[in-house]
């Protein structure tokens, strides 16, 4: 999930029930611009984003709720409402249903290939201002839920790389700076070529691949009373 002012790569249009891409299913989108609070409010969870990212991460495919909660290490029952939400929302789609037991099972997929908080939300006379903050909040606390269990497993690499070379596999940066407004935008800009580069190559399929979290924070602050 990305702020971002620029123009959409690709120029996909982000409306929920969207005309389907070829090859993928009615309402598919390569990427969802964000304006509508009900969407920001169904993104304003982490287990909602963990989920998102359970269906990203599934290489087989669609995912029942069955398989979400195995995979997430959640009760079953606790998905249900936020599964609903996410597909009232238009972030998740039924891709398929059968019948099991005389119950009906749907399989559910994503909606989209990635997804950007548009600028406009972030405006002072935005409504969803302070919806759009609660999402980017979220997507915070899941990234360190994330670190943390992947702490604990015991598959986090900061070690000194394989091939011998200098420094980590990994990068943590911490770096308070003070920036001329063009330089903030020129590093902003630099910092979303990388990622609209890493989405447009999409999944890599070596052998050798190494499964990546990339995140990245970067704000300026206007003059305070303090300053």
């Amino acid at each position: 999930m990305v702020e971002d002012e620029r123009e959409p790569v690709g120029g996909a249009d982000g409306a929920p029930g969207a005309p389907g891409v070829a090859g993928q299913p009615e309402g598919w989108v390569d990427q969802r611009d964000v304006t509508d609070v009900a969407v920001l409010k169904a993104l304003a969870d982490p287990l909602r984003l963990a989920i998102l990212d359970a269906l990203r991460r599934a290489d087989g495919g669609p995912l029942t709720v069955k398989e979400l909660a195995a995979a997430l290490g959640e009760p079953q029952t606790k998905l249900y409402r936020h599964i609903k939400q996410l597909e009232k929302a238009g972030l998740i789609l039924v891709a398929g249903t059968r019948l099991v037991s005389g119950i009906v099972e749907s399989r559910y997929s994503l909606a989209q290939r990635s997804i950007r908080l548009a600028s406009d939300v972030f405006s002072e006379d935005s409504p969803a201002r302070g919806d759009a903050y609660d999402a980017m909040l979220a997507g915070m606390d899941r990234v360190r839920d994330e670190f943390r269990a992947r702490i604990a497993e015991g598959r986090l690499d900061f070690s000194r790389p394989r091939d011998g070379s200098e420094g980590t596999p990994a990068l943590f940066a911490d770096v308070p700076l003070r920036l001329s407004p063009e330089r903030l935008i020129r590093l902003r800009n630099q910092l979303g070529d990388i990622f609209d580069e890493l989405n447009r190559e999409g999944p890599s399929e070596a052998e050798d691949a190494v499964e990546v979290t990339a995140f990245a924070l970067l704000y300026g602050l206007r003059p305070g009373t303090d300053s």
